[in-house]
């Protein structure tokens, strides 16, 4: 099945030479833009999320990363892509039925409204697999016409949706028809994951979606903690301060404790995923770039007056 390539590189706006924190810098600002909490136009923000959060996905990954370069430079948004027979092995390219490649009179599976592309399910995402789950699948030769198989696939879940929970209508595309379920994402649901939908699979087998949290501007992700790096000026982290830090359920105000190192982590119960997640923020002190004159004078004489020495 042709699918239409991605130029993951463009969706960012970088170059195919990006440093990984270029890379890093670029999802940010875009997903901060187009982050469908804040955007006017939440339709087509939640296409774009998704769209950046893809690109970030695989452009973050060193594997992914040089296996969606090994496709070449030549690429060109919008041109029909067909992976090479074999591509990436199961789920790369070729098709896969019942944990074997899929004859003529065979037909592959596709996922809709799980949050990834079909490019990118062509490249990375798991198509349908038998066995593993409780469904006989196999490597059979010859499987009886009506054999049970499981399906499993990919949902791309925001850190929103693990929060809260949520439902979502999932399409599974297959011969000539196609069924659409609703999937509830329990809230407090963490990376790797799967939700079952019994007898949704093959011929009574069932259907497992595997959950991969979607990229936040913000925070990284540690089970059921998020993880957020908090930016203090030297003052700040010196003297103590109060500084109100983003939330999935809004800002809260936190106190910097007088004395506080680079590196140190705060705590805020019950402010990650699910009931037991907490936010964990981890203090880094940032030294201005550029100093005025005055400025200049004020360092100095905190030096002459300072007995802190960090080497002792």
């Amino acid at each position: 099945m042709a699918v239409q390539y991605k130029d993951y590189y463009q969706s960012l706006g970088v170059s195919r030479t990006a440093s990984a924190d270029e890379i890093k810098k670029a999802f940010r600002k875009l997903a901060r833009e187009f982050h469908p909490d804040v955007a006017k136009d939440k339709k087509k923000a939640e296409e774009k999320f998704k769209e950046i959060n893809e690109a970030y996905e695989v452009l973050s990954d060193p594997d992914k990363r040089k296996k969606y370069d090994e496709l070449g430079a030549d690429w060109k948004s919008g041109a029909e892509f067909r992976p090479p027979p074999g591509y990436g092995g199961p789920g790369g390219g070729q098709a896969f039925r019942g944990g074997r490649p899929m004859s003529g009179a065979e037909f592959e599976t596709h996922f809709g409204g799980t949050g990834f592309s079909d490019f990118f399910e062509q490249l990375f995402g798991s198509r349908m697999r038998g066995g593993g789950f409780g469904g006989r699948g196999g490597f059979a030769e010859e499987p009886m016409a009506e054999e049970s198989r499981d399906i499993e696939g990919d949902i791309l879940v925001t850190l929103e949706e693990a929060k809260r929970g949520s439902v979502r209508t999932v399409t599974v595309r297959r011969e000539n028809r196609a069924d659409s379920h609703q999937v509830k994402i329990p809230a407090g649901i963490t990376e790797g994951q799967k939700l079952r939908l019994s007898g949704r699979g093959e011929h009574g087998g069932d259907l497992y979606l595997r959950v991969r949290l979607a990229k936040h501007p913000d925070f990284e992700v540690d089970g059921h903690n998020l993880i957020f790096e908090l930016e203090l000026a030297p003052w700040e982290a010196a003297l103590g301060a109060e500084i109100s830090v983003p939330t999935l359920d809004g800002k809260v105000n936190i106190k910097i404790p007088a004395g506080t190192a680079s590196g140190q982590k705060l705590r805020v119960r019950g402010r990650g995923l699910g009931k037991s997640g907490d936010l964990i923020v981890v203090t880094k002190i940032v030294v201005p770039g550029k100093i005025s004159g005055a400025e200049k004078k004020l360092w100095e004489q905190l030096a002459k007056e300072s007995r802190f020495n960090p080497r002792d």
